[in-house]
């Protein structure tokens, strides 16, 4: 059973963060400076593992969206997806609920195909493309689809989402709680830069390197178990890999 952390210790059955993060680096919990390089040195730690594992757990649906008539246009603010994969068109037109209708998938292609195949607002018809059309925090993500919408639609639009990073409001999250090891060995390498051990002049120049290393060999691992959860393990299964089994049944 994976002994999960929590931001202080606070919630049963776990330890604390804070305290473990400063016990290995060798600083007092309670010092100013590491109190104020906790919060970013989360965030660092936890992007890692959103951007290297693109956990399953991390994938959403919404249909708070819709395309107008005679449009091309869907806005959706940038800060409801990290990655928008999939749009899906519910119809008939007026149905809200995607599961009382038919999701039609729309296919991803390049802004330059739907402006020279469906780039006239005279051709209308249901939207069967669509393109990412930039983003940015200030403002929202647009998607053009094609052909320009005969009605008004509801989308149900499939991407991945940043959760709410661990603090002393949010003492858990997924990977505070089933990913703890990796959690620490990410933070370590963040902290290197606070203890001034991050280059080769440095007192201890291998510190960063190792816990580096270390976090590499424990990604592989939780990569394997990401992949299966898709079922993109051996052969599009659950399964892990296995050397034994290679050669094909005959």
């Amino acid at each position: 059973m994976t002994t999960g952390l929590s931001y202080d210790g606070s919630v049963a059955g776990t330890n604390s963060y804070k305290t473990q993060i400063a016990t290995m680096a060798v600083v007092a919990e309670t010092d100013p400076a590491y109190l104020i390089i906790l919060p970013q040195m989360i965030t660092y730690a936890e992007n890692r593992l959103y951007r290297d594992l693109d956990f399953l757990f991390t994938s959403i649906a919404s249909t708070s969206y819709t395309i107008s008539a005679n449009s091309r246009t869907i806005t959706v603010p940038t800060s409801t997806f990290v990655v928008p994969e999939q749009i899906n068109v519910i119809t008939p037109s007026g149905t809200t609920n995607p599961d009382s209708g038919t999701r039609n998938p729309l296919l991803p292609v390049a802004r330059e195909y739907l402006d020279a195949v469906c780039g006239s607002s005279s051709s209308t018809g249901l939207p069967q493309y669509f393109a990412n059309f930039g983003g940015n925090a200030n403002s929202n993500w647009t998607f053009l689809v094609g052909p320009y919408s005969d009605a008004s639609y509801t989308v149900e639009i499939v991407g991945t989402f940043r959760p709410d990073s661990m603090s002393v409001t949010n003492q858990t999250t997924f990977i505070s709680l089933y990913l703890p090891d990796l959690f620490i060995m990410a933070s370590m390498i963040y902290i290197s830069a606070y203890q001034r051990n991050f280059g080769r002049a440095n007192d201890d120049p291998q510190m960063a390197v190792t816990y580096e290393s270390q976090y590499q060999a424990l990604l592989k691992g939780a990569m394997t178990e990401e992949y299966r959860k898709k079922m993109e393990g051996a052969a599009w299964t659950s399964k892990s890999a296995s050397p034994v089994a290679t050669p094909t049944r005959g």
